[in-house]
C-alpha cells in the first residue's frame, strides 16, 4: 500500500511539474509567462525564427464585450534540438509548445 501512495505521489508532481513548465519559456537568464504583452516577450528574447499570423478570434470580456483579436505565432529554436511555439491573442501570451524538431 506504501507503494502504490508513493507511486501517486511522483505521479502527481510529475504532472505539476508539466503543467508549470507550459506556462513559462526560459529565454537565455530570462523568464517569460502567459499574459505577457508581445513588447515584453520581444525585449527579453529577441527576435523571433519565424513569425506568422493565423488568423482572428473574438473575445468577450468579464463585462459581456465582443471584441476581434489578432492570432499571432512565434518560433524559436532550435535550441538544443527543441522549437518553441509562442502564441499570441490580441498580443498577449497565451499558450506555449514546445516539440523536439
Amino acid at each position: 500500500m506504501r507503494k502504490i501512495t508513493l507511486l501517486a505521489g511522483f505521479t502527481l508532481t510529475f504532472f505539476a511539474l508539466q503543467v508549470q513548465a507550459s506556462s513559462t519559456f526560459r529565454c537565455g537568464s530570462k523568464l517569460v509567462s502567459l499574459r505577457d504583452s508581445t513588447a515584453e516577450v520581444h525585449a527579453k528574447c529577441g527576435e523571433p525564427a519565424n513569425r506568422s499570423f493565423t488568423g482572428y478570434k473574438e473575445l468577450v470580456d468579464e463585462y459581456g464585450f465582443r471584441q476581434e483579436v489578432q492570432i499571432e505565432e512565434w518560433t524559436y529554436g532550435p535550441t538544443n534540438g527543441m522549437y518553441h511555439f509562442l502564441r499570441f491573442e490580441g498580443n498577449r501570451l497565451s499558450n506555449i509548445d514546445s516539440e523536439r524538431g
